[in-house]
């Protein structure tokens, strides 16, 4: 499945109201580290449909970043039943960001 691109728009109906694990990047087009992180994003949302997963420019949803506190980026949140459950700052290895999907 494909990234979704996540705004205030669709936040509540793709990510609070989700029924599956929802992994959400914060991401900026600046920002280096969130380039290298982008195709392991890409690669988690085509190898694991049982999970949604969505892009969040903080540049253009300075909201949303805001709400969850986003001081760095990236930020990597994990939702579950519509509440944050665990999050991550920086790159990170795909290994790393799918051990935040777990219990």
């Amino acid at each position: 499945m494909a990234e979704l691109t996540i705004t205030k728009e669709n936040f509540e109906k793709e990510v609070l109201e989700s029924q599956t694990p929802v992994l959400v990047d914060f991401w900026a087009s600046w920002c280096g580290p969130c380039k290298m992180l982008g195709p392991v994003i890409s690669e988690i949302a085509e190898e694991h449909p049982e999970i949604k997963v969505g892009k969040c420019n903080v540049d253009d949803e300075m909201d949303l970043a805001s709400r969850f506190n986003v001081m760095s980026i990236p930020f990597v949140a994990v939702f579950k039943n519509g509440q944050l459950v665990k999050s991550t700052v920086g790159y990170q290895e795909k290994e790393s960001i799918l051990s935040l999907l777990n219990d």
